[in-house]
């Protein structure tokens, strides 16, 4: 029987990993093919061939995981083979894990040890991903741990330390595999201790609040090229905020307000999506408003990259204005936050972010520390179909439990919901427009993710690349 190319190998194992991730059921499994990748790549190769193994599986796994860019990019062009763009950035992807690969394969040369080592430091890489004007946090094997029990230790050292769990699974099953029993034994307490810690945690008590979320249907192509009206956009939102009952708060989703003279006539005592107002001023943010003044903002703490962000804007000018001219609207940066600030209404500390912002733990975990009683996530899903809109929702709900905050969703299409302090959607609206009128605790207290953030899982990661060493040193000393 003939072998298969080692490329086809890789784009193999790069996909069906990806099979194992979100929006999946079945996620958790995800250590399994992990561990192959891993004993795959890891072979006794030199270090550039490892790095070119991880780059096949690494392109394949982003490929299949983010093949909804393909669908937007197509859609955005107004051209289906377009979508062949987003290929350029899988590869980019598969390029960052070929240099984790690289560092491990000349870190270390035996196949267990590399093993090792690549677990840890694809954890590292994972962190490097949340930070940059570039970020994009897309995919952490963390959030694979979303269907069980076991994600409730993000409250303990947030997504990462989910990963960590991953990762050292995989290690581990490799480790057995090679006739290795301790690192599964080890791998196998944490998990049940994991499971144990996410089964006996109880919703937190605190007051009760309530809020009118929104789920709009706008168009958002025909609104980014100004073939719908900012004033018809804004009657949508303000048709549907006439559901409200006595005593709810109004949270409207991103960028619903693009003018003054719409806020004034906007519902009192509300949290709106808004652009900057000022002259010549470039921010996008949301406020809370009395009806009489603007209470307070925060601008969006990371803005998409390359879709409000624009690298080289005016070095490569020409280049964007071929863009601009091919989608039909122009592309303006938008400036990152300065600082985060927590919205006040009504006596209620907010910690309201804008779309994007939710895939990043620190920009929740920082609001929630200076106070931030529930989350806000004010989204505009509209850009994407697919996998895209449900990965963003359930990553979105990690941020509940990093924090044990409760999180209300207001979008443009995806999906609006009300997410417990345990990340459990308590109620959710994902098709057609309408309401969800939410109750939801507001909640005081310190997690230990809040206090230390990623260190514990940074920490971690770094045991397992010195765990991989010490296995080449003992192995060297054997062989002497």
């Amino acid at each position: 029987m003939p072998r298969l190319p080692v490329p086809l190998i890789c784009v193999l194992l790069g996909a069906v990993l990806a099979l194992c991730n979100l929006p999946l059921e079945w996620s958790f499994v995800t250590p399994l093919p992990l561990a192959v990748l891993l004993l795959y790549v890891a072979q006794p190769l030199g270090a550039r061939a490892m790095a070119v193994r991880m780059w096949w599986a690494g392109s394949a796994y982003s490929a299949v995981h983010l093949w909804w860019l393909t669908a937007f990019l197509g859609k955005l062009f107004g051209f289906p083979p377009a979508g062949a763009l987003a290929l350029v950035l899988y590869a980019l992807e598969g390029a960052f894990l070929a240099a984790v690969a690289l560092l491990a394969g000349r870190l270390v040369r035996g196949a267990l040890a590399r093993v090792w080592v690549l677990a840890g430091v694809w954890v590292g890489l994972e962190w490097l991903r949340f930070l940059g004007p570039l970020a994009f946090p897309w995919p952490s094997l963390g959030y694979t741990l979303l269907p069980t029990p076991m994600i409730q230790v993000a409250d303990l050292g947030g997504v990462l330390l989910g990963s960590v769990i991953v990762a050292g699974t995989a290690a581990a099953l490799v480790s057995f595999w090679l006739d290795r029993r301790v690192p599964l034994l080890a791998m196998s307490a944490v998990w049940v201790l994991a499971l144990a810690y996410g089964v006996t945690r109880t919703p937190a008590e605190g007051p009760e609040g309530r809020a009118l979320l929104q789920r709009n249907t706008i168009d958002t192509f025909a609104r980014a090229s100004r073939r719908l009206s900012p004033e018809a956009q804004f009657a949508e939102y303000l048709r549907l905020s006439r559901s409200r009952q006595p005593g709810e708060v109004v949270i409207w989703s991103e960028s619903a307000i693009q003018s003054e003279e719409m806020l004034r006539q906007a519902p009192p005592g509300g949290l709106y999506g808004a652009w900057a107002f000022e002259v010549d001023e470039r921010a996008n943010r949301v406020l809370s408003w009395d009806g009489k003044k603007v209470l307070s903002s925060t601008d969006k703490a990371r803005p998409v990259p390359f879709g409000e962000y624009y690298p080289l804007r005016q070095e490569v000018a020409p280049l964007w204005n071929l863009i601009e001219q091919q989608i039909g609207f122009y592309l303006v940066s938008v400036p990152a936050a300065q600082a985060l600030s927590v919205l006040t209404l009504g006596g209620v500390r907010y910690g309201a972010y804008v779309c994007y912002d939710s895939v990043f733990p620190w920009v929740a975990r920082q609001l929630s520390n200076k106070g931030a009683q529930v989350l806000v996530n004010a989204s505009n899903d509209g850009w994407y179909d697919g996998w895209g809109v449900q990965q963003h929702f359930m990553m979105g709900r990690v941020r509940a439990i990093e924090n044990r905050r409760w999180v209300l969703r207001s979008v443009n299409k995806g999906v609006a919901a009300v997410i417990d302090d345990l990340g459990r959607p308590r109620r959710t609206l994902d098709r057609g427009e309408g309401v969800i009128h939410a109750r939801y605790r507001l909640l005081e207290g310190q997690t230990t993710y809040q206090r230390f953030g990623d260190l514990p899982a940074l920490v971690l990661a770094g045991l397992m690349v010195l765990f991989g060493v010490l296995i080449e040193r003992s192995e060297r000393r054997r062989m002497q």
